[in-house]
């Protein structure tokens, strides 16, 4: 996880994440991961997934779109810098979506700036009206999505790109001159977080209206209607 994506977890999405909320996260990159740090929540239950093996992970998983989970089990699914290498990602979210319960939520982060990283495959950078299409396309109602950076508040001259202390050494050290000086601007992560609710119930579907209108045409030509005639009768 780079600098950037953790500082806009722990500005955005840390406070969703209550001690009495049963959470699964998806791809954890160290045990106890970053995102479990944060929520302060070390020693306490903190499920895993992935499609890596590893002992340490509650769930592993060889099919990134079916998790070895029963439907409604966790109150927050969270994942941060994992969509990105997900080819099918609307797959991927409704499968994220069934294993919610009712009113829990999706806390997605991903990187918007980072060059091509595989792990195995890079497929995607998505900005928030496409992260809000795409949960929305899965059932869900965005409660926040937010993009930018937060990495080194000091420096305003910018450019999107990866997190300054992933950058090569040589490199960081001549840049930082220049970026001092005012005359380079300092290469940052630009990073997007959203938060997502599930309804509480399934919203039920509603009759369409060309439906209501041949129930009552034709509810008469049963046997015992009150009409006891087809509604042809007379033309």
């Amino acid at each position: 996880m780079h600098k950037n994506s953790e500082l806009m977890f722990r500005e955005y999405g840390a406070k969703y994440v209550a001690d009495h909320l049963l959470v699964l996260e998806i791809g954890p990159e160290a045990f106890p991961s970053t995102l479990q740090r944060i929520c302060n929540r070390i020693g306490k239950q903190w499920d895993t997934l992935d499609i890596k093996e590893d002992p340490r992970l509650i769930y592993q998983t060889s099919d990134p779109y079916n998790y070895p989970i029963k439907s409604g089990s966790y109150d927050v699914v969270l994942s941060c810098s994992v969509i990105e290498h997900v080819p099918r990602i609307w797959t991927w979210m409704r499968e994220s979506v069934r294993i919610m319960k009712p009113g829990g939520l999706a806390i997605i982060g991903a990187p918007c700036s980072w060059p091509y990283h595989e792990a195995p495959v890079d497929c995607w950078r998505i900005y928030p009206e496409g992260m809000k299409a795409l949960v929305e396309d899965a059932g869900l109602s965005v409660e926040l999505s937010e993009w930018g950076t937060l990495e080194h508040p000091e420096i305003s001259y910018a450019l999107p790109g990866r997190s300054f202390e992933h950058q090569p050494e040589p490199y960081r050290g001549q840049a930082m001159k220049l970026v001092e000086l005012g005359a380079f601007p300092m290469e940052k992560s630009f990073d997007m977080i959203c938060v997502a609710r599930k309804p509480e119930t399934k919203p039920s579907r509603p009759r369409k209206a060309w439906h209501r209108h041949w129930h009552r045409r034709f509810s008469n030509t049963l046997p015992g209607s009150p009409a006891g005639k087809s509604p042809h009768a007379g033309r």
